[in-house]
């Protein structure tokens, strides 16, 4: 389900979609009940870590099991900083993006030298090691339980994060910031080389580029990414648990990213936001909720085969970044 080659015939026509997507943010906000503006903080943030692993699945071709290890890495780096050393905000939020951006690069030099579903299953072990190292350490992660940011901790100078309108413009920002490194990183030469690489990896080594730096790259800022998603949902809604160390988040962004359509730059966004709803709207009448999220997949690969975003390009709109 990878998309094709990154297009520039219209950049324009792409940079006025994507800031009117920011501005329909913007507004909804203003129209949104309760519930719904807080649904979407958190889908906003989750959106951005579907972007950082499709940077390494969908652009790169890396197809990995473990970027639930760099959400975390994000997410405890931010919450133990700020709740064990007293870090400020802004501080917790670097160190986050550190951590996973490091984590990242060890993961990668390592994990790179394996390819296909070997390189899978090695970020999957990596993810489960993570999980354990948490639930040992429990005495300063909290465990299977975790733990929580004091409110008082959750202040950007006069901005108070724990405040919803706050907070949500704070997820919105994130994902604004995201979604222009994203577009920055395809669209520039290195961006096409990831392209090619997924395309055909021999040819790209044959014509002289180092692919094992290139993915290499793209592993450690698809990371940082994913980082930046943790800590910001730490910060944001002040909770800090092993849950997200789970196989469950690794393979939650796989899906939101083939649903929204892989290599698309708004594709992460539309299925994070796709499976949200249904899993919150079926759960409420039924437990076997997972039965809805299988027949939509179904029906999302019988008629949108390369995501929604991704057919929606290949079949009427192939200006879509």
């Amino acid at each position: 389900m990878s998309g094709p080659a990154v297009r520039n015939d219209r950049p324009m026509a792409a940079a006025l979609l994507h800031v009117a997507v920011v501005l329909v943010f913007v507004a909804l906000q203003y129209v949104l009940p309760d519930y719904h503006r807080a649904v979407f903080s958190r889908v906003l943030v989750l959106a951005v870590f579907a972007m950082g692993y499709n940077l390494a699945f969908g652009y790169t071709g890396l197809l990995s099991l473990g970027h639930a290890m760099f959400f975390c890495a994000g997410l405890y780096g931010a919450g133990m900083t700020m709740s064990m050393l007293g870090w400020n905000v802004a501080a917790g939020l670097v160190a986050g993006i550190v951590c996973g951006a490091a984590l990242a690069l060890v993961i990668g030099l390592l994990a790179l030298r394996t390819t296909g579903v070997a390189f899978m299953i090695v970020t999957l072990m990596f993810a489960q090691v993570l999980y354990l190292v948490i639930l040992y350490f429990n005495e300063y992660t909290g465990g299977d339980q975790g733990f929580s940011l004091r409110p008082a901790a959750r202040q950007l100078g006069p901005f108070d994060l724990t405040d919803p309108t706050t907070r949500y413009f704070a997820a919105l920002a994130l994902f604004a910031a995201a979604l222009a490194v994203t577009l920055a990183i395809v669209r520039s030469p290195r961006g096409r080389v990831l392209v090619a690489i997924r395309e055909n990896e021999d040819r790209v080594r044959m014509l002289g580029y180092n692919v094992f730096a290139a993915k290499l790259a793209a592993v450690v800022l698809s990371g940082a990414l994913c980082a930046a998603a943790g800590a910001t949902y730490a910060i944001l809604f002040g909770y800090v648990g092993a849950t997200f160390a789970t196989i469950q988040y690794s393979i939650l962004p796989l899906l939101w990213v083939l649903l929204g359509g892989a290599a698309t730059a708004l594709g992460p966004l539309v299925g994070t936001l796709f499976m949200y709803y249904v899993v919150d709207i079926t759960s409420n009448y039924t437990t076997a909720y997972l039965l809805f999220v299988g027949v939509a997949l179904i029906l999302l690969v019988l008629y949108f085969p390369k995501g929604v975003l991704g057919t929606v390009r290949e079949r009427w709109l192939p200006w879509l970044p």
